[in-house]
């Protein structure tokens, strides 16, 4: 075998066992870096591979790395130029020497650049490349595969965060902007409703989406912004006049009672303790803390009977049930706590009674309202947690009126079933609310996350007449919630 041939095998396998070694075998008798580490060569040329009319017994005649090649025959009187045989060295690299000739530095007998043979051989090999080399993807890509990863929630995504860019109108212009956000909260809302019932639709089908989390946080940590927002314009920052002060406080109550409600309702009733307390929070900053006991403790355990103050009885009029369920909650959800405490007989803060916590959040809130917005902001925030506090009084008193769980013969009461809870089966507000209509569910599996919800499961719930913020809105009047209300519940105890 020649010599030109053991080089080649020589710097073949250099190049092998360099790949295998992650690119840190340094040439042969190079010298070892001060801190003792291998360097990886890095040579100022690169291979220019031989014309393909030269012979290879041609072409391994040139022992030294940028040689020049061979000159290939012409035609007599040809006049093309030369190409050159080799190839500048890259940026940087020393330029004294003349073009085509060997590297200062280069190791007599290279063949080939050590890492474009490492390359070479990670190809034949199969080797995968490192993590570092692996691009990122970009960024409109991830944006894409996020996007698709909603495609289930979408409805409800556009339903909650529909209203908020007329809000942030409302409350920075004022003006028509005012009422175009209260006209969204109330008739587009019960527009869009009427026209989807009339053509069959009741909102989507049950379905599970890990989403749903994070649209519940999202809307939460959109709740806080949106409320210190509102204090801020109402407390005069903007210049509202006074017909735009009341539609712009008016839109803003209605997305925190319709949607911050129907969130942070959901929120309580997760096991996971973070989902929790972030539930507890909005109710807190809404100084309606306390119903995060009264509702889980309370209202499930005792709903359509006398001892759950958060149902109205059959011809109770809305005035008269709210005057008396706020304060019954208030008082039942702190006698639920305090047993629990008394019979955890746990001390320190897993003692505390949560209405504690409660109490003092409220107190916080208020101080930080007086403290930024002053005296006038402090008003406007009584004002709107006041707003919200009764459209959630509104829906207990809507979604459960007149319906009683009757006395079986034992004298128990019988359990609590789908037919004690009223559904309202109107696809938008049922986005807007994400599914609180769909109460009767709810009731018989208050740990199943909202998206599964049902509409009225086996058809056993009875049906409202219109959507929940419409009959809502009825029960203000309470001549007018009668004349539409008593006949339907007489007609339920009948059949029953």
């Amino acid at each position: 075998m020649s010599t030109n041939g053991h080089r080649d095998d020589d710097a073949t396998m250099r190049a092998v066992f360099e790949a295998l070694d992650g690119g840190r075998t340094g040439p042969a008798g190079a010298a070892p870096a001060p801190d003792g580490s291998q360097p990886r060569p890095a040579p100022h040329l690169r291979v220019v591979a031989p014309e393909p009319d030269i012979a290879p017994a041609e072409a391994g005649t040139s022992e030294a790395v940028g040689a020049p090649l061979p000159k290939r025959p012409r035609a007599k009187g040809a006049d093309r130029p030369r190409r050159p045989a080799t190839i500048p060295a890259p940026a940087g690299a020393p330029s004294s020497a003349p073009a085509g000739a060997p590297a200062a530095d280069a190791p007599p007998g290279a063949p080939v650049e050590a890492a474009a043979q490492a390359e070479a051989v990670r190809a034949i090999i199969g080797e995968e490349p490192a993590v570092g080399d692996t691009p990122a993807r970009p960024v409109p890509a991830r944006l894409r595969a996020e996007w698709a990863r909603w495609r289930p929630l979408r409805p409800f995504l556009v339903a909650t965060l529909a209203p908020v860019p007329f809000l942030l109108l409302a409350g920075a212009a004022g003006g028509i902007f005012s009422l175009l956000a209260l006209l969204w909260m109330t008739g587009v809302l019960y527009a869009i409703d009427e026209v989807l019932k009339r053509r069959g639709v009741e909102g989507p089908e049950p379905l599970h989406s890990e989403m749903a989390d994070r649209l519940s946080l999202l809307l939460a940590g959109l709740h806080f912004a949106l409320l210190l927002f509102a204090v801020w314009v109402l407390s005069g920052a903007t210049g509202l006049g006074p017909v735009s002060w009341i539609a712009t406080f008016l839109a803003f109550g209605l997305w925190f009672g319709q949607v911050s409600n129907s969130n942070a309702h959901e929120l309580i009733h997760r096991t996971d303790s973070r989902l929790f307390r972030t539930g507890m929070w909005v109710y807190i900053s809404l100084l309606f803390g306390h119903h995060t006991s009264a509702h889980r403790l309370v209202h499930h355990r005792f709903v359509a009977t006398a001892d759950d103050p958060s149902t109205a009885a059959d011809g109770e009029g809305f005035w008269s049930f709210a005057a008396r369920a706020w304060p019954g909650a208030l008082i039942a959800g702190y006698e639920m706590e305090q047993h629990r405490c008394e019979k955890r007989k746990a001390g320190g803060v897993r003692g505390m009674n949560p209405y504690t916590v409660y109490a003092a959040g409220a107190t916080a809130f208020i101080a930080l309202m007086l403290t930024l917005f002053g005296f006038d902001g402090l008003v406007a925030y009584l004002l709107l947690c006041g707003h919200a506090q009764l459209q959630l009084l509104l829906s207990d008193y809507v979604q459960h009126y007149g319906l009683e769980r009757r006395k079986l013969p034992s004298g128990a009461l019988e359990p609590a079933g789908l037919q004690h809870s009223w559904d309202a089966p109107h696809a938008f507000s049922g986005l807007l609310m994400l599914n609180a209509p769909r109460h009767a569910d709810h009731h018989a599996h208050p740990g199943r996350p909202w998206p599964e919800l049902r509409l009225s499961p086996q058809g056993r719930a009875p049906l409202l007449p219109y959507s929940l913020p419409v009959m809502a809105t009825i029960a203000l009047v309470p001549p007018v919630w009668h004349r539409v209300m008593d006949r339907r519940v007489a007609r339920l105890r009948k059949a029953a």
